[in-house]
């Protein structure tokens, strides 16, 4: 069945053919449909993408492992759509690929899915003495994001994911509050100004 999904998806002719081949493929859940899921992210069909980043997503850790693994350097579109799969998963093990993605890749796009994935990791899944010291690298990448990237969009997304790592490290929660506090006075775009504003509301109330 797997292998009869599979095919569907290679012989696909339309972008409409593709988006549903991809859809079936993806309800599958089975590990033997992460590598072409993978592929999907190349194609030049953003429709196509979702699904198969949707299907990556609900399949977990092992797809995450083979995002990994498998990280096209080339096309940086399908970068960007492998980064929302590892941020939709939030395996601890893409924290390195996440941190120098949100740092120093060139596509706006990339650098975003990777600030995004930065606040939905899942720090309970790594040992208690590892955790810190990955949740203060966390935060020294996402202040530099907040602060100095030049798209909003970035900078939207790290004081969100900046919302997210508080509640998850106490030790980090004031510097984190009065960093999103500064940013909501000085920021030059008014939608980062209201998201950051916004976070450190939320952190400050625990709502």
């Amino acid at each position: 069945m797997t292998t009869e999904l599979i095919a569907a998806v290679e012989a696909a002719d339309s972008a409409e053919g593709l988006v549903k081949a991809v859809a079936a493929l993806a309800a599958a859940q089975t590990p033997d449909a992460i590598p072409t899921l993978i592929g999907v992210l190349a194609f030049n069909n953003p429709g196509a993408a979702v699904v198969a980043v949707d299907g990556l997503i609900q399949l977990g850790p092992p797809a995450a492992q083979a995002i990994l693994n498998n990280l096209d350097d080339y096309n940086y579109g399908a970068r960007a759509w492998a980064l929302r799969a590892l941020a939709g998963i939030g395996e601890p093990a893409a924290l390195p690929l996440l941190l120098s993605a949100a740092r120093e890749d060139f596509s706006l796009s990339v650098r975003r899915a990777a600030t995004y994935g930065l606040g939905r990791l899942r720090w309970a899944d790594l040992a208690e003495s590892d955790r810190q010291n990955q949740q203060q690298q966390c935060y020294e990448t996402l202040r530099l994001c907040l602060q100095h990237d030049p798209e909003w969009v970035v900078r939207y997304a790290a004081a969100a994911a900046l919302e997210s790592l508080g509640p998850a490290s106490p030790q980090l929660l004031p510097a984190i509050r009065e960093l999103l506090g500064q940013q909501a006075q000085i920021d030059e775009e008014r939608a980062v100004q209201a998201r950051s504003w916004l976070a450190e509301q939320r952190l400050a109330t625990g709502v």
